[in-house]
């Protein structure tokens, strides 16, 4: 209590009871590959907001050719992205770190505000296993895993890939490979990692996992630096479609059915029957419809049929609402463990929740139907609250996406009896 000397009016600022919690960030990406400057900011992670600053960076030495990373970056933000990280690991560098030093995909682990990643030019099983292993480790981002470059048939895209023993994924190193056979087009020999590794070549479906998901096919774009037609990886495209499908309708909103900005054509024409098998293994497929151009036409995870967090806006929804409120409640850590911490728990996630609801992201007619927060003596026995822990039980009913339209239709004689229009 302060104290007072003389008689007069005193006024206290005292913090009000709420604090309010705001959403966090769903957008920005994360690419490692090899850039065009091959030795440019090797072993580190730079953030890049656009393009003429990627070229700053990495693309302003007097040697340089475009790779799959350079036009991962460019399809990115010309999808709508915004703000991506970036690692180089240099010509015939791998994904991850060896041990003694960090690098690759292990430099993505201490930045918080990554919500995708991705390695375009790396598309065998161990990378594949490298990204979905980051993504599950860190539980606040999901991992954009490529299809090698070469498939003919179908069906190995059904078959999970095991990783065989050998060296960690590196983009091959071989010369260019011809942009008619899928490969990275005519932009140097770093364009896409073997498939040499997988134990079993007739297999190319990462394996099950709730962070991840898998495009199909490649791409036909513009090179951003050298101008030629090429086919390269999906990833850095739908990363863009992403980002733009959360500014403009929010994360709740699957990134489907949107078309895809840069591309001309697709490396695989998928048809309706090939569709039918892809799409339950959860491959998204990127499709082509007479008069309205390319389009992702996908919008699952790696996980399994049945699983909870087989749609991707469901798995990346739960994300954010899971980092907004960490981050809101961060200031409970240390406060008396009594019904007033309760009541503040219950009250601000109760508020938050509200607020998502009313933005659509969850179903249901009132809040009561949308969600429940419970926090009370029941959840937080004498036995819990020794052991300095304060649980809280917290139920969304997210809105899923409407994957499959039906329309049943029947012939109709006309010579019933109905009621008049409009009378």
């Amino acid at each position: 209590m302060p104290s007072y000397f003389s008689p007069g009016i005193y006024v206290e600022e005292v913090p009000a009871g709420a604090r309010p919690i705001g959403p966090v960030g769903t957008s920005t990406a994360a690419f490692v590959g090899v850039a065009p400057d091959r030795t440019a900011r090797l072993g580190e992670a730079l953030a890049v907001n656009n393009w003429t600053e990627f070229l700053r960076l990495y693309a302003d030495g007097d040697e340089f050719e475009s790779t799959p990373l350079a036009r991962a970056v460019f399809g990115f933000l010309d999808n709508g992205g915004t703000r991506c990280w970036v690692v180089n690991v240099g010509e015939g560098g791998a994904l991850t770190g060896n041990g003694r030093q960090r690098g690759g995909l292990d430099l993505l682990e201490a930045i918080d505000e990554i919500s995708i990643v991705a390695a375009p030019g790396f598309h065998d099983a161990v990378a594949h296993e490298a990204l979905l292993s980051l993504a599950e480790r860190t539980r606040t981002m999901v991992a954009i895993c490529d299809p090698a470059p070469d498939i003919d048939d179908i069906s190995t895209l059904t078959r999970v890939a095991t990783a065989g023993a050998g060296r960690a994924a590196k983009p091959s190193e071989g010369g260019d490979t011809p942009a008619s056979s899928g490969g990275s087009g005519g932009s140097g020999g770093s364009g896409g990692g073997t498939t040499g590794s997988s134990a079993n070549p007739t297999a190319h479906r990462p394996r099950q996992s709730d962070f991840g998901a898998l495009y199909f096919p490649w791409l036909r774009v513009r090179d951003p630096l050298s101008g030629d037609l090429v086919l390269t990886p999906p990833s850095g495209h739908l990363a863009g479609i992403w980002a733009r499908t959360d500014a403009l309708r929010g994360v709740h909103k699957a990134p489907a059915n949107e078309p895809v900005r840069g591309a001309v054509d697709l490396g695989h024409l998928v048809t309706r029957s090939e569709h039918d098998v892809l799409n339950p293994r959860g491959v998204n497929v990127i499709r082509y419809f007479p008069g309205e151009g390319i389009r992702v036409w996908g919008a699952r995870t790696l996980a399994a049929e049945a699983s909870e967090w087989r749609y991707l806006n469901v798995r990346r929804l739960s994300i954010a609402i899971e980092q907004a409120i960490a981050n809101g409640t961060r200031w409970m850590v240390f406060e008396p463990n009594d019904y007033t911490l309760w009541r503040s728990i219950r009250r601000d996630i109760g508020a938050f929740l509200t607020r998502v609801w009313r933005d659509g992201a969850l179903l249901g007619r009132t809040p009561e139907e949308a969600f429940f927060v419970k926090c009370d003596e029941e959840t937080n026995p004498a036995d819990v609250r020794d052991a300095g822990m304060v649980v809280a039980h917290i139920g969304i009913a997210v809105v899923k996406p409407a994957e499959f339209v039906v329309f049943k239709l029947s012939q109709w004689s006309g010579d019933t009896e109905t009621e008049t229009i409009g009378g």
